[in-house]
């Protein structure tokens, strides 16, 4: 394509859910604004709870507030520009601010996929070899652990959104998305994109199936220790522990691998937008409320904290 026919692109702009009534999208409003305030609100109080109880103190909340941290981050990337998309029409997006978020959220989306398998590694561990589990699984191992989830997506968000962003744009600059997503945004690219494409669909296959690969191989060590357990009270608790991070897991993996591995023809646009939804709005809200709600001890310390709070003189 000549050069002539190639534009420079300042900014983008996000469709959205611009084509629904304006009633519609104030409602939407609420809702992702209710959400978002549930998801802030429900990973802080995560945070602070396994922070200040001392029997939180074990592996599993370590990586718990791990966790909470990517929701928050992962949601302050993206909900806000959705929300100023929906009550201001605040569309318009530029070059550099498109190009942080698409970064900053393929990095929060990698290093959610990693702490997910570590924290089923954490689980594995201490069901499976419970005598070894505070030698396997000590401080120094935690914190290496908890430091390569967090790190392993620089390097390929960094490298795919520089990519993605040297390519020329021509035509339409409309990215048909609430945020900067890559496949949208790779539509509005006037060049051959095939190994970008094959890059990309190599990374999506080492940071979404390859750790729930290994959350699923973890997974069935677990329950075939658990099935062989003798006592009930013993398979109960075992499940208890997990049960938790199974259900995050399922919500997060199920809409992710449904968004990133289906063909582009047999997914719609919408289809595309609601799948989004799904594991970077609700996902997050989610994952506090599965963890308070099925965890005794996350109940407990939660009490327990709110006792020393409004009644100190009693401890």
């Amino acid at each position: 394509m000549p050069w002539g026919n190639w534009t420079i692109v300042y900014e983008f702009v996000l469709v959205s859910f611009s084509a629904l009534w304006p009633e519609l999208q104030a409602l939407l409003f609420l809702l992702f604004l209710t959400i978002y305030l549930v998801t802030l609100t429900g990973n802080v109080l995560i945070i602070l709870v396994t922070t200040a109880d001392s029997a939180l103190q074990s592996p599993m909340y370590f990586f718990l507030r791990n966790l909470s941290f990517l929701e928050i981050g992962f949601n302050l990337v993206i909900v806000p520009k959705l929300l100023g998309t929906l009550i201001m029409h605040d569309t318009a997006i530029s070059f550099l601010d498109c190009a942080a978020q698409m970064c900053f959220s393929f990095f929060c989306g990698a290093a959610e996929c990693c702490l997910l398998a570590t924290m089923a590694y954490d689980r594995y561990v201490a069901i499976c070899n419970p005598l070894r589990n505070t030698v396997i699984m000590g401080c120094r191992a935690c914190a290496q652990l908890a430091a390569a989830s967090w790190f392993s997506g620089i390097p390929v968000a960094t490298v795919q959104t520089t990519w993605i962003f040297s390519f020329p744009f021509c035509g339409s600059h409309m990215v048909n998305h609430f945020f900067c997503d890559i496949p949208p945004v790779i539509a509005l690219v006037c060049s051959d994109t095939s190994l970008f494409e094959l890059e990309s669909l190599t990374a999506t296959v080492l940071f979404i199936l390859f750790p729930f690969l290994l959350i699923l191989g973890s997974y069935v060590r677990i329950l075939s220790t658990i099935f062989m357990m003798p006592s009930a009270e013993g398979k109960q608790k075992a499940f208890s522990t997990c049960s938790s991070h199974l259900l995050a897991v399922s919500l997060f993996y199920s809409t992710a691998i449904l968004m990133y591995f289906r063909p582009r023809s047999s997914t719609s646009p919408e289809s595309k937008k609601l799948l989004s939804l799904s594991y970077t709005v609700v996902t997050p809200m989610l994952n506090p409320i599965i963890y308070s709600l099925r965890n005794d001890e996350v109940k407990a310390a939660r009490r327990r904290v709110v006792h020393k709070i409004l009644d100190p003189e009693k401890l």
